[in-house]
């Protein structure tokens, strides 16, 4: 545990990136050959759109990743947060809390506000607007939801008072989870019956992005699936049931195109689902 968290705390920005990129490109396979819906789209075109999402998403953190350093540095020079007020002796369960309450604030709860604060949910219509979820959906965000997302982030930070070995680790697991999650992959019933328990799954997530509430406002988690059953927002949904996007924004040309998507944030016609 020591290695890994060494390493995460001298990560080069060069393997931050190799994480993603490497995460996109084993589910890109995966998909083909472990389908949950066989899609009848232009795949690459597909991921064209959700690919600039993701540049300007990887643009927003690697900007204001001084914040989250600065962030870093004055828990640890004051003692603040629940990982310095436990004083926990042993490095392994340190990192595990301090994921679990990263995980906690800056995914599970931002996304939970984002469904209920409207000029948020303006900002997060970009991500649910795509018709074919698949794994490069996962970082297709408009760009102002990535500085919501990492103000939460920074919250986050303040509250545990996570070193920044654990924040880049719980980044590196954010984001490969996402990508599994958003994934167009069948996990067996079997498995998925027990493992959505820990992390959330393809067949949980996907409920998330069902075009109509209650489905929308539901499995919230990214990393850890107990959330939405902790918090009872969890759902279930045959996946014969599912229908991408969103029942308020059904024009699938629009969703497709760069500029509708960009001004949809600031659409005063939006709503809340």
């Amino acid at each position: 545990m020591e290695a890994i968290f060494e390493y995460f705390s001298t990560i080069p920005s060069l393997h931050r990136s190799l994480i993603l990129i490497c995460g996109i490109a084993f589910f890109w396979i995966l998909e083909s050959v472990i389908p949950l819906f066989k899609f009848s789209y232009h795949k690459v075109k597909h991921a064209g759109i959700n690919i600039f999402f993701t540049m300007t998403t990887i643009i927003v953190n690697f900007s204001l990743a001084f914040l989250l350093l600065m962030s870093s540095d004055w828990v640890s020079s004051t003692n603040f947060g629940i990982l310095n007020w436990l004083q926990l002796d042993q490095l392994w369960l340190n990192v595990l809390i301090g994921v679990i309450l990263l995980d906690l604030i800056a995914a599970y709860f931002a996304h939970f506000v984002e469904h209920q604060v409207k000029v948020l949910w303006g900002f997060h219509i970009v991500h649910h607007t795509d018709h074919h979820v698949d794994t490069t959906t996962a970082n297709r965000h408009h760009p102002l939801e990535s500085v919501v997302r990492f103000a939460f982030t920074c919250l986050a930070v303040i509250i545990s008072g996570a070193p920044i070995g654990t924040i880049m680790l719980y980044q590196a697991l954010s984001v490969v989870l996402s990508q599994f999650n958003h994934a167009n992959i069948s996990i067996p019933k079997s498995i998925d019956r027990w493992l959505h328990w820990l992390i959330v799954t393809p067949n949980m997530h996907k409920v998330h992005h069902h075009q109509s509430i209650p489905y929308t406002d539901s499995n919230y988690g990214n990393i850890f699936g107990f959330w939405d059953h902790l918090f009872h927002t969890y759902k279930e949904l045959d996946s014969k049931e599912i229908v991408y996007g969103l029942d308020t924004y059904p024009d699938k040309v629009s969703n497709s195109k760069l500029l509708p998507l960009l001004k949809s944030a600031f659409n005063k016609y939006r709503t809340l689902n």
